[in-house]
């Protein structure tokens, strides 16, 4: 069975700490395919950011290195709201077979019980943890707990060993404004946010 995992975010930049996890996410899972998913552009458009069509082609140029990632514009190509559900709903019907993974930030586990059809998606997909620093499971809601207590025994969720880095795409686009390339940018990505200057303000 081939294991495929999913990797969603605005990657406003792509940058180093994206790329360190989505590794973890492959080597501590067993995952063949890495699939990152770039969001589409919200309905009021930031200045300061990046295009949802500039943000895929800088994760392409990220992830070009490592046989095992891909990138998909699933959710840029479709129209309004984007909701996990429908996204793991799409690859489950493209790859029946697969067994998927979701990669989600703990953060975004303690707001799980507030998604669309969580309790559904939670039997169509296992669910990847990343630990933010300071977090622990026993901030979770109690609407969640019955639910955690048995994937994490039944091995339908599991936990990373590797912590989520501090690396913030908000302090990268900073840098970038103020006239500085950031260190934890991949040097494709710092190249092409020179070229067609990104994140400068103003643009």
């Amino acid at each position: 069975m081939k294991n495929i995992g999913l990797f969603g975010g605005t990657f406003d930049p792509i940058h180093n700490g994206h790329l360190h996890i989505a590794r973890a996410f492959a080597d501590e899972i067993g995952l063949d395919t890495v699939v990152f998913l770039p969001a589409g552009d919200p309905y009021h458009k930031d200045p300061s950011r990046a295009c949802a069509q500039d943000r895929l082609i800088m994760t392409e140029l990220a992830i070009a290195d490592d046989p095992r990632f891909a990138a998909s514009d699933c959710d840029i190509v479709r129209e309004g709201a984007t909701y996990t559900f429908d996204t793991v709903q799409i690859f489950r019907q493209q790859f029946p077979a697969a067994q998927l993974w979701w990669l989600m930030g703990s953060d975004s586990l303690m707001k799980l019980h507030t998604w669309k059809k969580w309790q559904t998606l939670v039997r169509q997909t296992h669910i990847t943890v990343a630990m933010r620093q300071g977090d622990n499971l026993n901030q979770t809601p109690r609407e969640l707990h019955a639910w955690l207590g048995e994937a994490l025994q039944n091995g339908s969720v599991r936990i990373l060993n590797a912590p989520l880095h501090n690396t913030s795409s908000t302090q990268i686009r900073q840098t970038l404004q103020s006239g500085r390339l950031s260190d934890d940018l991949p040097p494709q990505v710092a190249r092409y946010i020179r070229e067609h200057k990104l994140y400068q303000s103003g643009k």
